[in-house]
């Protein structure tokens, strides 16, 4: 009987991975990808089928259209915002030919009359969060992959309880994988002292359902429509040190005050559509320039990129802001997994000559991502590039210098999943001025890593070189 039972299980998963197959062929982003799957899901069902469902695809469902039954309400407001942004469009940053491919990419281009503050680490950071939740007339947008119910969490939940008693319009958005822990009693509590606080639903609708590969990584606050912050912070007591294994955290977050806040204002407000199904009514969306900004200010944009999105966005504008650098490429990631578009680029921009740095920590909080790493940066060591091991506890920043006038900091890793898988969000700043200050933050952090004079796995011993490799397997989903 059980022989009969277990057989038609089986017959059952070949035919439902035969089926799958068709699914991976038509919506895998790749052919090799593709390939792999069919083989999989053809070769060993039982295993392959729920794998695929839970791990295999890399686009977002539903996302993308959840917006298009408003079409026609929004129409109006568009244009109005369309017509009020023009002053501050810039046509071309300087030195910088690709920016027609960057302005196609992405949903808004660089926008003049902005102020931006370099934050570095958590205490400074946090101190400006504060300071601007503080300032807060009209509402509150608060986004972050992890919010932690610990002193820190409790410590700006308390304070936006605090802003909403006082008439602020507060509404928070964490993604439920990222931010796991919260129990029901700790947000309630929140929810009864006026916060509109929710997940982002990474499986809502139906093509998501079985989904935990895609997460979003986000970090944006938005302060009026005036003010914003972005990057590589979370909230929790980590960012300030209390991790005892990856003590001291490094890492940096950014202060943007002008109309690209608006930009940032504009990816919570989608996000916050999928995640509630209520358009946000009250906001602000005429954009006022920075009251500091000397001159006409510094040129940002602020670019939204995820698995909802038809084209690869993030991988393209990396790898177009790569091909972009004539003199320099400094990149300080923790995981550094590029995907082959980046390989190519980075390769490319070695051999015409471009200085190429890579800041990684040599603490790491994911085993995979640390020896995986090795093979990559082994790659780019033997074509020229300098290979830096941060050394003083845990560098989570994510930050790219390139040339003497293009910064960028936001939520981007250099993998896969930051490429494909993750909501991002990534602060672009043409501006020398800030460059220097990009550069003389990341010559402190060379300062406290280790350069490696020789780094070639081929020559590491047997274990290390498996390692690395088997690792390289899940590069994918890491």
């Amino acid at each position: 009987m059980w022989v009969g039972v277990l057989t038609v299980v089986y017959l059952l998963f070949q035919v439902t991975g035969l089926a799958t197959s068709v699914h991976a062929i038509l919506n895998t982003r790749t052919a090799q990808g593709a390939i792999a799957w069919v083989v999989s899901l053809n070769a060993m069902p039982l295993i392959a089928v729920p794998v695929y469902w839970v791990f295999g695809r890399s686009r977002f469902e539903g996302y993308v259209n959840a917006l298009k039954d408003h079409d026609l309400l929004l129409a109006e407001k568009r244009q109005e915002a369309h017509d009020a942004f023009a002053p501050f469009v810039v046509e071309g940053p300087e030195h910088f030919p690709e920016y027609r491919a960057i302005r196609r990419l992405s949903l808004t281009p660089f926008l003049r009359g902005n102020q931006v503050e370099l934050l570095v680490d958590g205490k400074r950071t946090y101190g400006s969060l504060e300071e601007g939740l503080r300032r807060a007339h009209s509402y509150i947008l608060f986004q972050f992959y992890i919010l932690r119910s610990d002193a820190s969490g409790t410590r700006f939940m308390d304070l936006l309880a605090q802003r909403a008693g006082e008439g602020v319009e507060v509404y928070v958005l964490y993604d439920e994988i990222g931010s796991h822990d919260l129990s029901a009693n700790w947000l309630q509590r929140y929810r009864d002292a006026g916060v509109r606080v929710i997940p982002f639903g990474t499986t809502r609708g139906s093509g998501n359902r079985f989904q935990v590969n895609f997460r979003n990584h986000r970090k944006i606050v938005v302060v009026d429509g005036r003010e914003s912050w972005i990057g590589g912070l979370n909230i929790g007591d980590e960012y300030l040190g209390a991790d005892s294994r990856l003590t001291p955290w490094r890492d940096t977050h950014l202060h943007l005050e002008g109309p690209a806040a608006l930009a940032a204002q504009s990816i919570f407000w989608s996000d916050w559509y999928w995640a509630d199904g209520t358009l946000l009514r009250n906001l602000v969306w005429r954009p006022q320039p920075a009251a500091q900004a000397a001159g006409t200010g510094q040129d940002v944009l602020v670019l939204g990129s995820g698995p909802a999105d038809d084209l690869e966005t993030a991988s393209l504008f990396f790898t177009t802001v790569i091909n972009a650098a004539r003199r320099r490429i400094w990149i300080a990631t923790p995981y550094f997994v590029p995907d082959e578009a980046t390989q190519v680029s980075l390769s490319l921009a070695l051999l015409r000559g471009v200085e190429v740095r890579i800041i990684t920590p040599r603490l790491n909080d994911n085993w995979f991502v640390r020896h995986a790493a090795n093979v990559y940066l082994s790659q780019f060591h033997r074509l020229g590039a300098h290979i830096h091991f941060y050394e003083e506890g845990f560098m989570h920043q994510k930050v790219v210098l390139v040339d003497d006038n293009l910064s960028l900091v936001g939520t981007v890793n250099f993998d896969n999943r930051s490429f494909r898988l993750n909501f991002e969000v990534t602060a672009a700043v043409a501006d020398r001025q800030f460059a220097q200050e990009v550069e003389r933050m990341l010559s402190a952090d060379l300062s406290r890593s280790t350069e490696l004079e020789r780094f070639d796995l081929r020559q590491a011993p047997f274990l290390e070189r498996l390692k690395a490799r088997g690792s390289v397997l899940l590069a994918p989903v890491l």
